[in-house]
């Protein structure tokens, strides 16, 4: 026997044995009656070797299912408990899309390459009577999977209350205890929200952090990724599933430092260092296979404010290149293995930067407005006009500086409040702007003003069944802007002047009969109004507003 020839029958005998060594045990469907858009639960056991089963270069488990339309989806699945060359368990969690019947099976991998995989099985389906996921459909607002349309009302709780807060004047208030998700995200719910934004970081459901978290919440743990953290989030995605409510989960870069297993010493080396690139691909892997079957995932961002990033080292800015390449990178990654189609964006503190907002796979672009609440209705129009996609303004408040007393300003923060959510219920923005503050709001009661938000967006959402067109508005020394949803226009007017105002607001319309309602801002009352005649092609209701106040008309087109 040549020396090839035995180098070549060896080479196949070492194949052999490492495709033997792993093997797909058995595979078992945990939920008994899987439903529509809701988690249908998998458990498998397999004998594999690793290193690391949490790195998809070394090894992967993925689930291949063919949906009753006859689609064919990829699931990342992932490591749950086990040992190297032992049986271990790995999930998969998946939400179907389509009523009856799916077949499946899964395939494992070993450096890129499948060596074994399950026979093939199936599950039905059935109507869950749930909304689904979101989608993009305009500028106004967004869909879910069964055609519902989705406008969303929130704000932003950025984590949980820490150890110790640096606020000057209200760190008591935001060390309390009480400010966990599960007093705010209910509370939220009670006052009409369905949608928030909340952050992962060392601090606030700290994946890729081992230890000193500035929160009692966690456990510090050697594991790749920690244990406690993982706890929270699934808590978090449950409490959300059982409130209706949809979170923008901000990733944030993660942990990247080489003392704690990453490989980037700098922001800077972050967005260009492969190795670092191929971790977070992982990062997002672990997170659409472990919490993407959820509804309640309303976006991924990649980053809070990406531009102070940049900005970091004042003296020696990251290439805006970079940063705009990774996302370009990362976002097209995501969006090939979530087969859900979950929106994507991500979010600048005021620097824009070159290429960001044209990016495909970033569903929407979004920014931070602070002390100009009154130039989110332009901002918003500018940006989608440029870009032709929807805008969002994920912060904004009267003030950002949290070394100032809000006290000395707190009627002004309380107005601000309550004017952006209304500009941003009458622009063409499908996430109403979410104010910073939640700790301060929350205490003085502020933020029970959805409840009439609220009240107004499910009135526009079921008069135009999804469908707005913006109203140009007229009322001299008075801040009005409009929206027609169906045969319903609504208009939006606020006095910003410590006098009470008698005004005319003029708008076209086309001279049928109508019926008309005015709903004030403040109490929520709604009362009958007898309206004018039309006269030039134009309606002109004499309004009352009182110093500081606001109202909503409503006029609806009588059908004959």
């Amino acid at each position: 026997m040549t020396k090839k020839i035995y180098l070549t029958i060896l080479s196949l005998c070492i194949l052999t044995l490492t495709l033997f060594a792993q093997s797909i045990n058995s595979v078992k469907l945990v939920t008994l009656k899987p439903m529509l858009y809701e988690k249908t639960e998998f458990d498998i056991t397999l004998t594999a070797d690793w290193q690391n089963p949490y790195l998809q270069e070394d090894v992967a488990l993925n689930m291949v299912l063919h949906t009753p339309s006859g689609k064919k989806l990829v699931l990342p699945c992932y490591y749950e408990s086990g040992e190297s060359g032992a049986a271990s368990l790995w999930k998969a969690r998946f939400a179907p899309q389509e009523k009856g019947k799916y077949t499946y099976a899964f395939e494992f991998s070993k450096a890129g390459s499948v060596v074994t995989h399950s026979k093939d099985e199936s599950f039905i389906s059935s109507p869950s009577g749930k909304n689904g996921f979101l989608h993009p459909q305009n500028n106004w607002e967004f869909q879910f999977d069964n055609g519902k349309p989705f406008r969303g009302i929130g704000e932003n709780i950025g984590w949980e209350s820490r150890k110790s807060d640096d606020s000057k004047f209200f760190r008591e208030l935001q060390q309390k205890p009480k400010y966990d998700y599960e007093y705010m995200l209910p509370s939220l719910a009670a006052h009409g929200g369905n949608f928030f934004r909340t952050w992962v970081c060392n601090f606030n459901l700290p994946l890729d952090w081992h230890r000193n978290f500035n929160s009692n919440r966690y456990e510090p743990s050697d594991a790749y990724y920690n244990p406690s953290a993982i706890k929270k989030i699934d808590r978090l995605f449950n409490l959300c599933d059982s409130l209706g409510l949809c979170v923008m989960l901000t990733l944030g870069p993660g942990n990247y430092s080489p003392r704690d297993g990453g490989f980037s010493p700098t922001a800077a080396d972050f967005f260009v260092n492969p190795k670092s690139m191929e971790r977070y691909k992982n990062r997002l892997r672990y997170f659409v296979a472990r919490w993407g079957y959820s509804t309640s995932v309303g976006a991924w961002e990649f980053f809070n404010e990406v531009d102070n990033v940049q900005f970091g080292n004042k003296n020696k800015a990251i290439s805006a290149d970079s940063i705009v390449n990774w996302h370009g990178e990362m976002s097209t990654y995501l969006k090939s293995i979530d087969p859900y189609n979950h929106l994507v964006t991500t979010s600048i503190s005021h620097r824009d930067l070159k290429g960001m907002n044209d990016l495909p796979h970033l569903d929407f672009n979004q920014k931070h407005i602070y002390k100009n609440t009154a130039s989110i209705p332009q901002n918003i129009d500018q940006y989608e006009k440029n870009f032709n996609k929807p805008y969002v303004i994920g912060e904004y408040s009267y003030e950002w500086d949290w070394s100032k007393n809000f006290d000395d300003f707190a009627p002004d923060m309380d107005s601000d409040y309550k004017r952006g959510l209304w500009y941003g219920l009458f622009a063409s923005t499908p996430i109403l702007p979410m104010s910073w503050w939640w700790e301060y709001f929350d205490n003085r009661k502020t933020d029970e003003y959805l409840k009439k938000i609220r009240t107004i967006s499910d009135k526009m959402l079921a008069a135009g069944k999804g469908k707005f067109e913006p109203v140009t508005v007229a009322a001299e020394g008075t801040t009005t802007y409009g929206a027609k949803c169906g045969s319903t226009t609504f208009i939006y007017a606020y006095n910003s002047t410590s006098a009470e105002k008698n005004i005319s607001v003029a708008f076209n319309f086309k001279g049928k009969p109508v019926k008309a309602e005015l709903f004030d801002c403040e109490t929520g009352n709604v009362k009958k109004m007898v309206m004018p005649k039309v006269k030039l092609g134009k309606l002109t209701p004499n309004l009352t507003l009182p110093a500081n106040g606001d109202i909503v008309l409503m006029i609806t087109e009588i059908k004959k």
